[in-house]
């Protein structure tokens, strides 16, 4: 990406009638909304077919929820075409982590073990696997990959850690507290070399990565639809290939426990599936109204315009250098470094983005890695120029004070 392509912001995204793209959302315009990958947002037109489809629910709920498995396996066979990847491959759960659980409730020692994580993994999902290795009576080893490190680095780092007692490699395809890739592709075809199953933490890649699985060796991923999809939230896929996907199970038994896999995960009792059956309108409507790639470019240059606009308005205040050097940088996401003494931990970053939700109306993230601070910026089309504009004019001067006064 050439200088003058991040100079200046891209023109905001219409929708059709001329109107701006925010109006498609209910997003509360009293509010600044510049935090879509941790919760999402949900487009009207996809909320209105979700209430529709819980309307349809409680008028016959006998009905429904025999008939229930059917639309569910046709509605897999929809967002496996999405993410271009055998429907036969893909179980839906209600998030990542809940697919991650599936896994390590599956998975049964083999060698020492030992399961590899890397020191920018998900926390609920480390904790998981942290769980596991003790039910294992073995232990976690921690991939330390730096902040900056290019792909062959972060390769290194994370293979270096597997050895004869690893039972488990577990990597995300895109970090949440760091906003940036890990070479999974690589990472995976290596533990595969060495036997070693590979579970990828795919949180953030459904819609900002075109194909997440393409050409890539793994045993387990795990992708969030809620997020830069924009499905209804509790909306999730779990992907698995080669014979281990048989031992897969959803976290809870019911009366299609004694199908195949993935058709055991269509049959949950009385689980309200209808955000699972409303994310291809989510799904739809982006790429009908903007088209896929056009919306993961805009996304990623009003990343690139906010973390300038920003960074240079801290560095402004407090002489303090804001950019971030991010090895293997990710569309749509941004760090910009916080002042000295902000969000130093996760604690203190989750304190922090309670705070500004508080005290300021803005809807952010804040998240922290090797004790430094840092705003994640994570654009959607919803987001325009003005929005990073009016935060760096009105609130970077508040939370500078706040880094001088650090009281909360």
């Amino acid at each position: 990406m050439s200088e003058t392509e991040v100079a200046v912001a891209p023109h905001p995204l219409l929708l059709a009638d001329g109107s701006p793209a925010a109006d498609a959302w209910s997003l509360d315009p009293a509010l600044l909304h510049l935090n879509h990958g941790s919760f999402g947002a949900v487009p009207l037109v996809a909320q209105e077919r979700q209430a529709e489809l819980r309307a349809e629910m409680e008028r016959a709920p006998v009905a429904w929820f025999p008939e229930l498995p059917g639309r569910l396996a046709a509605t897999r066979a929809e967002l496996a075409g999405f993410l271009r990847v055998d429907a036969g491959d893909l179980a839906l759960v209600p998030n990542a982590s809940a697919g991650a659980s599936v896994v390590y409730n599956a998975l049964t020692r083999r060698r020492g073990g030992e399961i590899v994580v890397t020191d920018h993994g998900y926390g609920a999902v480390t904790m998981g696997a942290e769980r596991l290795a003790r039910r294992w009576g073995g232990r976690v080893r921690t991939a330390r990959v730096p902040l900056d490190a290019g792909e062959d680095e972060a390769y290194e780092a994370v293979v270096a850690e597997i050895g004869a007692a690893t039972d488990l490699v577990v990597v995300d395809q895109i970090t949440s507290a760091t906003a940036r890739r890990l070479p999974v592709g690589r990472i995976g075809a290596e533990a595969r070399r060495q036997g070693v199953p590979m579970l990828v933490d795919g949180a953030h890649a459904p819609g900002l990565i075109e194909a997440p699985l393409d050409g890539a060796t793994y045993d387990f991923w795990t992708g969030n639809l809620h997020k830069w999809g924009c499905a209804p939230r509790g909306t999730a896929a779990l992907v698995a290939r080669g014979p281990q996907r048989d031992l897969l199970h959803p976290l809870i038994d019911s009366w299609g426990a004694g199908e195949p896999y993935p058709d055991r995960f269509d049959q949950q009792g009385t689980l309200d599936a209808t955000s699972y059956l409303a994310a291809p309108t989510s799904l739809d409507f982006v790429g009908r109204t903007w088209g896929w790639a056009a919306a993961r470019r805009y996304m990623d240059l009003m990343a690139d315009h906010a973390a300038r606009v920003v960074g240079a308005a801290f560095t402004g205040l407090t002489g303090e250098d804001s950019r971030v050097d991010v090895g293997m940088p990710v569309p749509g996401m941004r760090l910009v470094r916080l002042p000295e003494g902000l969000g130093r931990t996760r604690l203190e970053a989750d304190a922090l983005r309670d705070r500004a939700a508080r005290e300021l109306g803005v809807e952010a993230a804040f998240t922290s890695f090797g004790g430094i601070g840092y705003l994640r910026v994570s654009a959607h089309v919803y987001n325009t120029e003005a929005d990073y504009e009016r935060f760096a004019e009105k609130y970077v001067p508040v939370l500078a004070d706040w880094a001088r006064r650090p009281t909360c």
